[in-house]
């Protein structure tokens, strides 16, 4: 189908949501109001791109229209001018539309579950945990997010053997999904004597969270432990049963929370990261039967992918998937990511187009 032709149809829709937001009877509708309020905000972006665009082609049209008309040598110059200008802005607004039109994916819009876990490298691993666990917390912090610790097992000597965080906010699955996979460090450990430097890897997962109605839990398919909490070293937080560990039998998934003093605000959290995981097994299932879906994405469902080095000596971050290195680790473990968000997103989506293109 023709751009114009997709774009004008999406304007006839946008118009027909907003002649159905007004009626009285949907508005009584909470259910229903709040459906079309969700479709009609989603297609804000594209009309808003698709009426530029419009007026865009109305200016290169008067503009051609002046260089036919005019006799003056100087005005038609100009008029040649302002066409060349323009094009050139009808190309990007076109090629932006074209990415505003590219199928979404259904769960950029979720909270995430983020999962960091020390990998090889022994006590200095559980150190660079500690610092993605903060890079990351910072991250979400200067994005307005909302920031849980749902559990974290701490080594002894401060790092973190594992740490499971839920992140809140709109936008956050989109902004952080490429997060998945082995991210390598290069670096003197603290505790090597002679200076030489070592390379240790830490795991980091990120995970959309599962509503509870697309993830039934069946209670006979779990087991739910209780027991005391346990903090830094091992020593007890308080002596009563607040911690929580649950079993999924069929899959054999285990989920602890302790970060709660409350047994059941442990349990209901414990709950959340299950149903997540739960869920990422099945997008997982389907991505292997799809393998078009998985050259789409940027490696980032595969955890064995080594995608980032962080390297202190040089101050250098590279991202292997898309051959891009930065300068400026310490801002980036300080919670700057965005130019490398903004770099995976841009390239996930040249990767989207071309192969909506071959498709077409």
């Amino acid at each position: 189908m023709e751009l114009r032709e997709k774009l004008r149809e999406i304007a006839a829709k946008s118009e027909e949501l907003e002649r159905q937001l007004a009626d009285p009877e949907v508005l009584l509708d909470h259910e229903r109001y709040v459906k079309l309020l969700k479709q009609q905000r989603e297609l804000e972006p594209i009309i808003a791109k698709y009426r530029e665009y419009e007026r865009l082609r109305r200016e290169w049209e008067d503009a051609r229209a002046l260089l036919e008309e005019e006799t003056d040598g100087e005005l038609r110059e100009l008029a040649r001018a302002e066409m060349h200008a323009l094009e050139e802005r009808l190309q990007r607004c076109e090629q932006e539309l074209k990415l505003l039109l590219l199928p979404k994916d259904p769960n950029d819009e979720r909270n995430v579950i983020l999962e960091v876990r020390a990998g090889t490298g022994g006590a200095e691993a559980t150190l660079f945990a500690a610092d993605l666990l903060r890079m990351y917390t910072r991250y979400a912090e200067r994005q307005g997010w909302r920031v849980q610790l749902l559990d974290v097992s701490e080594s002894d000597i401060g790092g973190v053997k594992e740490a499971i965080l839920l992140i809140e906010g709109r936008g956050a699955y989109s902004r952080l999904k490429f997060e998945s996979g082995v991210h390598r460090v290069q670096r003197v450990p603290i505790t090597e004597a002679s200076g030489r430097i070592h390379t240790s890897a830490a795991t980091v997962a990120v995970l959309p969270e599962a509503e509870e109605v697309e993830v039934r839990l069946d209670p006979k398919d779990l087991r739910i432990d209780t027991f005391c909490s346990s903090g830094h070293g091992g020593q007890s937080v308080n002596t009563t049963y607040s911690a929580v560990r649950i079993t999924h039998l069929p899959t054999g998934l285990v989920v602890t929370c302790q970060d709660e003093r409350s047994q059941i605000k442990n349990r209901e959290r414990a709950l959340r990261v299950l149903r997540s995981r739960l869920l990422e097994l099945e997008r997982r299932r389907q991505h292997e039967v799809v393998s078009a879906e998985r050259r789409q994405q940027v490696k980032s469902g595969d955890r064995s992918e080594k995608i980032r080095t962080y390297n202190f000596k040089e101050n250098r971050v590279t991202d292997h998937r898309i051959g891009l290195t930065l300068y400026q680790l310490d801002r980036i473990l300080d919670g700057e990511l965005d130019e490398l968000i903004e770099a995976l997103i841009t390239h996930h989506q040249a990767e989207k187009l071309k192969e909506h293109i071959a498709a077409a």
